[in-house]
């Protein structure tokens, strides 16, 4: 193998602790686990790790719902999965826009021929349920949709007067749960949800490529009811069901290494208890806002409302100018990757991710060391 050779590069990654806001670095377990052999996707053996990882994901989401899946794609997939089964052209949906991921369901709705109600909040704030009520009382919507775990403000937004109010008004309620999944309660059934969607490389500690999706029997029967085809073939999930059902139909080639890799992941997350797992998201995430305030970075979020895995903190005023430079330094000098600010708060904020298991406190202290020692 020559020095040119592309794979020989492999052996210089740099190693990498990933604090941004995903992904993050996936556990030990997941990547040994990703490194079996391969079956193939119709092959028992695998089919009963599927069966495994459904099970598993059922009980993280709160949900008895049957079609709930890995589904082959990442986490924004998943949004436009849930969207493009429930909506049809000329469908209303109302939409709580709390920063850029509320902004992208209006995209992706917008696309889909919908007609596309905001309710926006300033970055860094909650929705307002009022507000929202308000919207859907209005318009009576087909669906509703928000994020719960904000993932380019850091803000943990309420869900449960949100959803009650949809379905008062017959809606069917999406919840984001990308960045909340397996790091804080998630109760889709509890809270009246129809259809969510995560992503496995936040606080699941897994790599890219999997959104974990489920929908409730009131959202397949919405599909059954269309009019119209879902506009996706890949993300319909009256075909995908005739795989990750009974039936085992062939509809695409899953990505089995992943899956082993999921599988691994939630076992995790079983084996420490969500309880024990949130309270060290929460710790990591205090010891973290506590080291940065004499450096002079402030949480933009409340407490009251703010994400233990994600936390936003606005940037002292001398290091706006260079922030992207400074971020730079961390991650050539200490190996130390953070995330900048989205849509309005660019320049203004960093989004510093303390999830799955880069969720303790050590790591929130590396990273303040780090800066310490780029402040002088």
């Amino acid at each position: 193998m020559s020095a040119q050779d592309p794979l020989d590069s492999l052996g210089d990654l740099p190693e990498r602790l990933l604090l941004g806001p995903g992904p993050s670095n996936a556990h030990p377990r997941v990547l040994s686990a990703m490194s079996r052999p391969l079956l193939g996707h119709l092959d028992p053996a695998f089919l009963a790790l599927m069966d495994e990882a459904q099970g598993r994901l059922r009980d993280l989401y709160g949900t008895e719902n049957p079609l709930t899946l890995p589904l082959s794609a990442t986490g924004s997939a998943g949004m436009e999965a849930c969207l493009a089964n429930l909506l049809e052209p000329g469908d209303d949906i109302v939409v709580g826009v709390a920063g850029v991921f509320g902004e992208r369901m209006c995209e992706v709705a917008r696309r889909i021929g919908a007609r596309v109600t905001r309710v926006e909040t300033e970055p860094g704030t909650a929705l307002e349920p009022e507000a929202m009520a308000a919207a859907i009382a209005r318009t009576r919507p087909r669906v509703v949709s928000f994020v719960h775990a904000e993932t380019s403000t850091g803000v943990h937004q309420p869900v449960v007067e949100i959803a009650r109010a949809a379905r008062d008004a017959g809606a069917l309620v999406v919840l984001d749960c990308v960045t909340s999944l397996g790091g804080l309660p998630v109760k889709l059934d509890a809270w009246g949800i129809d259809a969510a969607y995560s992503g496995t490389q936040k606080c699941l500690s897994c790599p890219p490529g999997l959104s974990p999706v489920s929908f409730g029997e009131r959202a397949l029967a919405r599909v059954r009811d269309r009019e119209t085809p879902v506009q996706s073939w890949y993300f319909d999930v009256s075909l995908l069901s005739g795989y990750y059902g009974g039936e085992r139909a062939y509809h695409h080639t899953a990505p089995i290494s992943a899956i082993y890799g999921l599988c691994e992941g939630l076992k995790i997350v079983e084996e420490e208890g969500l309880p024990a797992r949130a309270t060290r998201h929460y710790e990591a995430a205090a010891a973290l806002v506590a080291g940065l305030a004499p450096l002079g970075f402030e949480p933009l979020v409340p407490e009251a409302i703010r994400l233990p895995m994600l936390t936003s903190v606005r940037l002292p005023e001398q290091i706006r100018e260079n922030e992207a430079a400074l971020r730079r330094r961390l991650l050539d000098r200490h190996g130390i990757e953070v995330g900048g600010g989205l849509g309005k708060l660019a320049g203004t904020i960093w989004r510093i991710g303390l999830m799955g298991e880069n969720a303790r406190v050590e790591n929130a202290e590396r990273l303040v060391e780090a800066l310490k020692s780029e402040l002088g």
